[in-house]
């Protein structure tokens, strides 16, 4: 009971979390336009650094709050995440300046640890054959508040740019009251392990991933299937403008299915699916599913075809809770958090460049005078080329066969 009690509260804190994060995606560019007084591709720019920023802040902190998780546990991180978040909110909410703006974000980076010790928690409250089935349920979380975020902060910008961001700040202040007096410690004492300010340098806790064979070799599928979703996220509405000459309710809509399917996947069928398939199968199912659907993506010549494709290829959803289950399970009880925020740094890494190579990309085989051929679909292409070279990574450490036991590894510890 007490370990559905703690997965169901961390599941809480997630929605509420994610929906604050919504909350401000359709609205954040104006608020830039809105403060600079700039015009919409100056703002555009503008908004690529501070994504670029935010990640960066974060690839830094990451080891850090994460380390600091397995030694003081997750509790702590997350009501300090938690914290900075609100604060961040704040800012942007009274920002009179593009400088309150960078500062929020910077703060929101460096304490953007929700996800390492969230994924810590997850994997501290779940029996080692259930992680995969929760870790789905986490993605499913992230659907719902990413269907009803945006919705909501749409609604709330039509009668303020500052209001969305009041809410949000809000959300999160709630979030924090409910860790603080709700949500139980997962951390047990006798598996902390004291903060090694060694580890907390990004590269050296990417280094720590060499400990666990497995993990680190699946190092190089981490790194191309996140830069792979990178190029489709921030070149999706810019190609689907260019190629169907969508707007934004359009878009809306597509981002809508993209949501509700990801839910039904990653709430549902992942609890179905990967116990029958096991995990290996499971991976190399979803990315070779990913592989096709980025390349059905480039390809699609007509809008409906885009939903089919949604529906289709979000069967491949499964590669992400079955990574997360097998990689929770090849790790001691002493290093989850570490570990978690080794993989948060590498993701964070991945949003620093994937940005600027996506729109990049994209602009590249779109203009019409550099004398390059236009395939504006090219950004899905290169995507699904990385998604396959992940695919080979990921089978050839299956073929490894170097699974280290966390039993063993705990034993050596102590």
């Amino acid at each position: 009971m007490k370990r559905q009690a703690g997965l169901a509260f961390i599941l809480v804190t997630l929605l509420l979390d994610v929906l604050g994060f919504g909350l401000i995606i359709p609205i954040f560019p104006e608020l830039i336009k809105e403060v600079s007084g700039r015009n919409t591709s100056d703002a555009a720019l503008l908004l690529g650094y501070m994504v670029a920023v935010f990640s960066l802040v974060q690839f830094i902190f990451s080891p850090i709050l994460g380390g600091l998780s397995d030694q003081y546990g997750r509790r702590p991180i997350l009501l300090i995440s938690l914290f900075g978040l609100a604060l961040d909110y704040l800012l942007l909410a009274f920002a009179p300046t593009l400088g309150w703006i960078w500062v929020g974000r910077i703060i929101a980076g460096m304490t953007a640890a929700n996800i390492t010790a969230a994924s810590a928690y997850i994997a501290d409250v779940s029996a080692p054959e259930d992680r995969a089935k929760n870790f789905g349920m986490m993605g499913a979380v992230f659907s719902v508040g990413f269907i009803i975020g945006p919705a909501i902060g749409g609604f709330l910008g039509e009668h303020g740019t500052r209001l969305p961001f009041f809410f949000a700040a809000g959300l999160a202040f709630l979030n924090w009251l409910y860790g603080f007096f709700v949500l139980p410690e997962s951390h047990k004492k006798e598996n902390r392990k004291p903060f090694n300010i060694r580890n907390a340098n990004p590269v050296a806790a990417l280094g720590l991933l060499r400990k666990y064979r497995v993990v680190f070799n699946l190092t190089g599928m981490f790194l191309l299937t996140n830069l792979a979703n990178q190029l489709l996220q921030n070149v999706w509405v810019l190609y689907t403008a260019e190629r169907y000459g969508w707007g934004p309710q359009a878009n809306g809509f597509s981002l809508t299915a993209v949501g509700v399917m990801g839910a039904i996947v990653q709430g549902a069928l992942v609890g179905i699916l990967i116990p029958k398939l096991g995990e290996k199968r499971a991976i190399l199912l979803g990315l070779g599913l990913g592989v096709l659907q980025f390349i059905a993506f480039g390809l699609a010549t007509q809008g409906w075809m885009i939903y089919v494709i949604i529906v289709v290829g979000a069967i491949g959803g499964i590669a992400g809770p079955a990574i997360q289950g097998l990689v929770s399970r090849q790790v001691s009880e002493t290093e989850q958090g570490s570990v978690q925020g080794a993989l948060s740094g590498l993701w964070s890494l991945v949003s620093i460049v994937g940005p600027i190579l996506a729109t990049f990309i994209f602009a590249y085989f779109t203009n019409k005078t550099n004398g390059a051929p236009y395939i504006p679909g090219m950004p899905f292409f290169v995507g699904a080329l990385m998604m396959l070279l992940g695919t080979f990574i990921a089978i050839w450490a299956f073929r490894a066969k170097r699974y280290d036991d966390p039993m063993k590894l705990k034993a050596a510890e102590d």
